[in-house]
């Protein structure tokens, strides 16, 4: 069976950035997601496509199509006031902060420079280029139950 949507993709991946260093790795169980319901980043998405049980792919997705490019305006340097409550402040705390459409966002901390502190709401992965060594396990029509709910069940199923 062709990969196409609605089916239950079986995967095996390992992600490294463009310089090689490894970012993300599916271990011992694979990843399932259901093809065609922006599970996936859209490049590595489109690039499955089509493809069968025991495909061995290599998927370089560019920012436009993976995590976005890096947006200057979602990077913010604060007074560390700003953070009341907070005992200290360390590069990769990652905070829940609301944006002016008062829609929630997780920040990360780039930097802290004695009373201001640099804080990024970009994907820690905006602006790079995706390479993904993806091994194709299985492919299986998704049943209304998981259509209905949007993910995959049984094991490893709850992954996204």
């Amino acid at each position: 069976m062709n990969i196409k949507e609605k089916c239950v993709v079986s995967m095996h991946y390992k992600l490294t950035d463009e310089t090689g260093q490894l970012i993300d790795a599916s271990e011992d169980q694979p990843l399932l997601y259901i093809h065609g319901t922006n599970s996936l980043i859209p490049g590595l998405e489109k690039q499955l496509d089509g493809k069968v049980k025991g495909d061995q792919i290599i998927a370089k997705v560019a920012p436009e199509e993976g995590y976005g490019p890096v947006m200057p305006q979602l990077i913010q340097n604060l007074p560390l006031s700003t953070f009341q409550g907070v005992e200290k402040i360390e590069v990769g705390m990652e905070f829940e902060a609301s944006n002016d459409n008062n829609e929630k966002m997780i920040v990360r901390v780039d930097a802290v420079d004695g009373e201001e502190i640099t804080i990024n709401g970009n994907h820690p992965l905006a602006g790079k280029t995706l390479n993904f060594d993806v091994n194709i396990v299985d492919v299986r029509e998704a049943s209304e139950e998981e259509l209905s709910h949007g993910h995959v069940h049984g094991a490893g199923g709850h992954q996204h």
